[in-house]
């Protein structure tokens, strides 16, 4: 399933001169761990999360340490206490996808980096964003649709082989095939593409087949009799 058709387009940025409270009170009303920090042009150029918040507190901390070591060694020196901004903390090196992607390369880079949610972006602008809950419901699909994604689209339309020819079965993502097909080489398509499938959890195969194609004799062309 293409990122396109599980991304939310209505999505909640803020910019980089913008202070940490109003990031916070962003986050708190939409109920997000993150936002996603843009430019006046709308370019993507950071992201701000839960974590800058921890590490811009720990150097709050540090600073207020800071100036009261000042004070007790007499240092007239002061520290400007101004207010943080959204960029002084944001998270600059962005990973993003595109929204022509597939659902399992947003998946896999959701566990590779450890993130809950990746930035939709094409020309450097935020036109989505994709979550981890978006990718759940691309694996939490109906049987239902699964099945009929075989016998009315992959069966006839990719493969050419007539839906009755098998019995489908489908319970929480498992698809059980059963039946007898012309060619071992259709049996193994027809398995390996229903593993592909959005939804799809696991494949078990009961599938015959008349011909073993796989094992015929290469036959050579017959030499041409024509002089050239």
């Amino acid at each position: 399933m293409k990122i396109q058709d599980l991304m939310t387009t209505n999505v909640i940025t803020i910019g980089p001169e913008a202070s940490l409270k109003e990031a916070a009170r962003r986050m708190i009303e939409a109920g997000v761990s993150g936002l996603p920090v843009t430019d006046d042009s709308g370019s993507l150029v950071g992201v701000i999360t839960e974590a800058d918040f921890v590490k811009a507190e720990s150097g709050r901390r540090a600073a207020k340490r800071a100036r009261l070591l000042r004070w007790f060694t007499r240092d007239d020196g002061s520290i400007a206490d101004e207010e943080r901004r959204v960029g002084d903390v944001m998270t600059t090196e962005v990973i993003t996808i595109p929204a022509q992607a597939d659902h399992v390369e947003a998946a896999r880079l959701m566990r590779s980096a450890g993130i809950k949610r990746i930035p939709v972006v094409e020309d450097s602008r935020v036109v989505g964003l994709v979550s981890r809950s978006d990718i759940l419901r691309a694996f939490a699909r109906p049987d239902s649709e699964i099945i009929s994604e075989i016998t009315e689209y992959l069966m006839p339309k990719v493969l050419w082989i007539d839906p009755r020819a098998i019995r489908i079965s489908c319970v929480e993502g498992n698809v059980v095939l059963s039946g007898r097909l012309e060619t071992r080489s259709d049996v193994q398509l027809l398995v390996e593409l229903t593993r592909r499938l959005d939804g799809v959890v696991s494949v078990q195969d009961h599938l015959t087949w008349e011909i073993d194609n796989e094992k015929l004799p290469m036959v050579s062309p017959i030499p041409s009799s024509r002089n050239w």
